[in-house]
C-alpha cells in the first residue's frame, strides 16, 4: 500500500465515522434514548431548559442533522475514485454541507423549542 492509499483510507475511516455518529446521534437524541447532557446533541440555553425541550428540538432536527451525517457518508467512498485535488475539494465541500446542515439543525431545533413555549 502506497502513503496516498493508506491517507485515503484514513480519511475515508474518518469521514464514513464521523458520519456514522452524526446519524447515530441525531436519531437517539430525537427518540429520547440520550437526554440532556453536555456531550452530544444540540446543547444551547434553550434545548438545555427541560427534557421536554431537548426532545422538542431533536425532533425538530433530525432530519437536517441525519442529512449532515449521511453527507460524510456518501463523500467517503469518492476518495477512491478520484485524484487527490478533486478528493480535497470533496472532502471540503462535504464538511461544508454538514456544518451547513448541522447549524441548520440547530436554527429548526431552537425555533420549534420558541414556538412550544408560547402556546
Amino acid at each position: 500500500m502506497t502513503a496516498d492509499t493508506i491517507a485515503d483510507v484514513a480519511l475515508l475511516l474518518v469521514l464514513a465515522g464521523a458520519g456514522i455518529l452524526l446519524v447515530w446521534c441525531a436519531r437517539a437524541t430525537a427518540s429520547g434514548r440520550i437526554g440532556r447532557n453536555q456531550l452530544a446533541g444540540i446543547r444551547t440555553a434553550t434545548t438545555l431548559a427541560s427534557d421536554e425541550a431537548w426532545r422538542t428540538a431533536h425532533r425538530a432536527a433530525r432530519p437536517l442533522s441525519e442529512a449532515a451525517g449521511w453527507v460524510l457518508v456518501a463523500a467517503s467512498p469518492v476518495l477512491f475514485l478520484v485524484d487527490a485535488e478533486v478528493g480535497l475539494v470533496v472532502v471540503l465541500v462535504a464538511t461544508g454541507l454538514t456544518l451547513a446542515l448541522t447549524v441548520g439543525g440547530l436554527v429548526v431545533g431552537t425555533r420549534a423549542v420558541r414556538r412550544e413555549v408560547r402556546r
